[in-house]
């Protein structure tokens, strides 16, 4: 399936006057533009059949937002599980039975059990008589694995319903596939996959960002909101179901709450990361997915240097990281400023947290105390978790939030850049680089800068900044309109806050990446 943003387009748009609308019920918490795209496809009043697909990894809040949606329009929900063809079909047989027969649903009730996924798919199908109605079967790759033809036989039966659909209607079920093994539905929606190209919305649910999940945290404070989202990110199921309700109580109560959660054997976020890994490496060698992973958390960022690291060979590595990259584990952008390196890091910081702060003392986890334990691991947490995360939160930011009143220009991308042989005067590499859109070409370069989780910034920083877009500039980088930049969890000197007065350098701390202060023009902030 093609990779798009995390609301993808509504390919056939409907007036809002046309169709109908459901209200978001209180239990979604965030998430208005996914149910704004889901609404209008479930409510979309034109004859015949259409086909939505959602994507996601796990725990990201999937199926309690389409359970939520079929709720609300009184539609079809079937959560599919791991079984055999025939039971499968059997279960989906009295699902539709149990459906037809309730006294919501006003079409005719289902006449007899499938036998066949033809079958099935036709009464699918059949389902919305008189009124566009949402037909979800979650976690669709497990039906897949026992019945590949599946795809084919739900490309047949939505151009035969297309093809009969009349003027008046008939049914107009809104066929909802979802699952979380990523690479599995990517293959399913794509190439020469029979269902590649009939669906009328393609949607991934990702975690909610980094000011999302303040929110949802209920965290108020800058400070410890990054800090939990460089434990947990932003997974809805980790708040709500797997720290049995425990939130910090302020910031001098973060270092407790790692330990009465993450680092605390009896909870289940303690046993999290091993699981995600488990559940999503079912088809790669684990062994050197844990070291790949291992790798990558100690700060080992192109294939090149993690092959080194594990001692495996190249080929054998790029293939691991290919498939973790697919799976959603694993992040890859270019170097911003050498765009033929790829950058990887870890997607989910939980499982940077377990690599980098677990793992090594694995050993020692479950009979050590957890305070002693994380005292040992403070240094490696701000190290190795929060420094790169915090350079993370700051890129997502530029691109998120920033807008073009602070770049001169809308940002298009913002990634880390490590110029080849830059002068030893100058800043070494910047882990915010800032460009703006263009086509197949790098775009221009909006700003540079560097991002310091616990390091207080000052103008000798600023100074170094300058030589390096200097250095940019003599080999062949418009920076006409770069404009430096310095992001600090730590904070800034006078001196630099002075410069900043002046109109030459833009300052980004905590508070400005939660929202604190307002965004202006550059100096104007």
């Amino acid at each position: 399936m093609e990779r798009r943003s995390a609301i993808d387009r509504w390919e056939r748009p409907v007036s809002r006057t046309d169709a109908l609308r459901y209200a978001k019920p209180d239990t979604v918490l965030g998430r208005d533009a996914e149910w704004e795209a889901l609404t209008a496809f479930a409510s979309d009043p034109r004859p015949g059949p259409g086909l939505g697909v959602v994507s996601g990894r796990l725990r990201q809040g999937k199926t309690h937002l389409l359970r939520a949606l079929t709720e609300a329009a009184g539609g079809f929900w079937f959560g599919a599980q791991e079984a055999v063809r025939s039971e499968s079909l059997r279960m989906l047989g009295e699902r539709i039975a149990e459906f037809t027969e309730s006294a919501e649903y006003t079409g005719a009730p289902a006449r007899d059990r499938p036998r066949d996924w033809e079958a099935a798919v036709d009464a699918l199908l059949g389902l919305g008589e008189g009124r566009p109605l949402p037909v979800v079967v979650d976690e669709f790759p497990r039906l897949v694995r026992q019945s590949p033809s599946l795809p084919s036989v739900i490309c047949a039966a939505l151009h035969r319903r297309s093809a009969a659909a009349g003027a008046d209607g008939g049914a107009r079920p809104r066929l909802l596939l979802c699952g979380s093994d990523l690479p599995v539905m990517r293959r399913l929606f794509s190439g020469p996959s029979p269902l590649h190209g009939l669906a009328d919305l393609e949607m991934e649910v990702r975690p909610p960002d980094f000011r999302q999940a303040a929110r949802m945290w209920g965290l108020d404070d800058p400070r410890l909101a990054f800090l939990v989202h460089a434990v947990v990110g932003g997974t809805p199921a980790y708040r709500y179901d797997h720290v049995r309700g425990d939130t910090p109580g302020g910031p001098d109560d973060f270092d407790a709450w790692v330990c009465r959660t993450a680092l605390d054997p009896g909870t289940p976020l303690y046993r999290e990361a091993r699981l995600l890994v488990l559940e999503e490496t079912d088809h790669l060698d684990r062994a050197l997915s844990h070291s790949v992973l291992a790798a990558v958390a100690s700060g080992h960022s192109t294939a090149g240097e993690i092959a080194e690291r594990v001692e495996v060979p190249l080929p054998d590595v790029s293939r691991c990281l290919e498939l973790l990259h697919e799976s959603g584990l694993l992040g890859a952008e270019p170097d911003a400023l050498r765009p033929n390196v790829t950058r990887l890091r870890i997607a989910e910081p939980l499982l940077a947290f377990e690599y980098a702060v677990v793992r090594p003392r694995r050993p020692s986890a479950e009979r050590e105390d957890p305070a002693a334990l994380w005292r040992r691991a403070r240094p490696d947490f701000g190290a190795r978790v929060a420094a790169p995360h915090f350079a993370q939160v700051c890129r997502d930011w530029a691109v998120r939030y920033a807008g073009p009143g602070v770049f001169g220009e809308e940002p298009a991308t913002a990634f880390h850049g490590s110029p080849a042989h830059p002068p030893p005067d100058a800043a070494p590499a910047a882990e915010v680089v800032v460009r703006g859109p263009a086509g197949e070409r790098p775009g221009a370069l909006l700003s540079v800068g560097p991002a310091r989780w616990d390091e207080v910034l000052d103008v000798t920083h600023l100074e170094r900044l300058r030589r390096l877009i200097a250095h940019l500039a003599a080999h062949g980088e418009d920076t006409a309109r770069t404009r430096p930049a310095c992001y600090s969890g730590a904070g800034f000197t006078p001196a630099l806050r002075a410069a900043e007065a002046n109109g030459e350098v833009l300052l980004v701390g905590l508070d400005r990446l939660y929202g604190g202060r307002q965004e202006g023009a550059f100096g104007g902030s």
